[in-house]
């Protein structure tokens, strides 16, 4: 599979982390380092001790990583869950966490197929 590829099928924004990065070799660099430094494993732990306020700080890393590697997908879910968090629970949490689950497992299978 193909950087672009792995895009499509992530929903991504190629063309826009081709602009910021200017090489596919440094994207796939970035996009292969990204399981292990997007905070992700973070959030699933302070969700799962229900500690909200970490969880804020670990969906705030993720929308971040995702906006810097344009994929817009998670970007937009991970962005929905840092504001439901911002304040600490509410009841719009669990949905949007769900979704960020299904989110990263369709962008992890993407990205596992580039390798």
């Amino acid at each position: 599979m193909t950087i672009e590829e792995c895009y499509n099928a992530l929903k991504g924004d190629y063309n826009q982390a081709r602009t910021r990065l200017h090489s596919d070799n440094i994207i796939k660099k970035f996009v292969l380092k990204f399981p292990s430094q997007c905070g992700y494993d973070k959030l699933c732990q302070a969700m799962d001790e229900k500690d909200y306020k970490e969880a804020f700080v670990a969906a705030h890393t993720l929308k971040g990583v995702c906006m810097n590697l344009s994929f817009s997908m998670l970007e937009v879910s991970s962005s929905k869950l840092t504001e439901a968090l911002r304040d600490g629970y509410s009841d719009e949490v669990p949905e949007l966490y769900s979704q960020v689950q299904n989110d990263y497992s369709q962008t992890i299978e993407a990205i596992n197929k580039l390798e």
